[in-house]
């Protein structure tokens, strides 16, 4: 009997949500005769019961499109009155016989809650560029995001080469520092800053000085949103404002004028601070997560296809298999401790 499906994304866009709902839709039509709606706006579309079809000649396009062309949200149905509720209502209202949920740990984790305490058939994809779901040996969107960091370090070099600067570079990730630290490292970082390694200006400072009295004229830095400074008796993370979303997040940000700004008083050296924000989710994506997108969303439709559900469609080494949608719930997989090692190879 054929099923209806509806697929949303929820929270910050990635680049591969279009393909992994290309690959869902295409393989769930033609393959098991489903039919697909798109819940819009993320979790804000099923509280609001706003949706519309999703048809084989629709999506047959998006192979090559950035961003989510079904829309998002930071919607926590848990946060409004009677959401669970009116979720599972809405569902029904829908005739839909399951939900796909694209997304990162707040997605997922209402895709966990409505599948346990209110029986909504969910399946998850993990998406994230900040590439810090456990359960996952990486995210689709991320390989995209690291080589957007990679070419703005390859940009920068040039003028912080021109100028005899130091360029402070501030990196999306939040708490985990795998954006800063691959593409640090692949764009010829100088100093790389982690949110797994709290820092303090001394040490940077000596670096640096270092760094000049071989006679190299300029430095880069790249610094995590979610790096902590040191100081005598703790840490200080940097925010934008006391604000938080409906999922308890703060908005990080800042930290990279705050470096800039006290190297250039500490060393003397002309310092400037870029904020690459957003131009690291936006855009098509890469060929591989492209591909790696396409994989996910055909396998989580053959896991509808199975009754499988409460479960995430991951990648483990070169294989896509599924795991309890419980493991999202887990706390953040950051960088482990022997892979920081592999930053002071290059430091100065």
């Amino acid at each position: 009997m054929s099923k209806v499906i509806g697929i949303l994304t929820g929270g910050g866009d990635a680049p591969g949500l279009n393909q992994v709902i290309r690959g869902a839709v295409c393989q769930g039509v033609k393959k098991y005769d489903f039919q697909f709606v798109a819940v819009k706006d993320g979790w804000k579309g099923l509280l609001e019961g706003n949706y519309k079809p999703l048809t084989i000649n629709e999506v047959r396009e998006w192979g090559y499109e950035g961003g989510t062309l079904i829309g998002s949200s930071r919607t926590n149905p848990f946060k409004h009155d009677d959401g669970g509720e009116k979720c599972r209502a809405n569902f029904e209202s829908m005739n839909l016989d399951a939900i796909i949920a694209l997304g990162g740990e707040d997605t997922l984790g209402v895709a966990y809650k409505l599948w346990m305490d209110y029986q909504i058939p969910t399946i998850g994809v993990p998406k994230t560029i900040d590439n810090d779901l456990p359960g996952t040996d990486q995210c689709f969107g991320f390989d995209t995001a690291i080589n957007r960091v990679m070419e703005a370090f390859d940009r920068l070099r040039t003028t912080a080469r021109s100028h005899h600067r130091i360029l402070v570079i501030e990196v999306m990730g939040r708490h985990a520092g795998w954006m800063t630290f691959i593409g640090g490292i692949a764009g010829g970082a100088d100093i790389i800053l982690l949110p797994e390694e709290p820092f303090d200006f001394d040490d940077i400072t000596e670096k640096l000085k270092k760094l000049r009295d071989t006679g190299r004229e300029y430095a880069l830095v790249a610094v995590s949103e979610g790096a902590k400074m040191r100081f005598v008796g703790g840490t200080d993370l940097i925010t934008q404002d006391a604000e938080v979303d409906e999922f308890g997040h703060v908005k990080l940000g800042g930290i990279g004028k705050v470096v800039a700004d006290e190297l250039e008083r500490r060393t003397d050296w002309e310092s400037r601070h870029v904020v690459l924000g957003h131009l690291q989710r936006g855009g098509a994506p890469t060929a591989f997560d492209r591909w790696f997108a396409t994989r996910l969303g055909i396998a989580a439709v053959n896991q509808i296809a199975d009754d499988n559900f409460g479960i995430m469609v991951v990648l483990k080494g070169s294989e896509i298999i599924p795991v309890s949608l419980e493991e999202a719930n887990k706390s953040i997989r950051t960088i482990p401790t022997e892979l920081l090692e592999i930053v002071k190879i290059f430091e100065p």
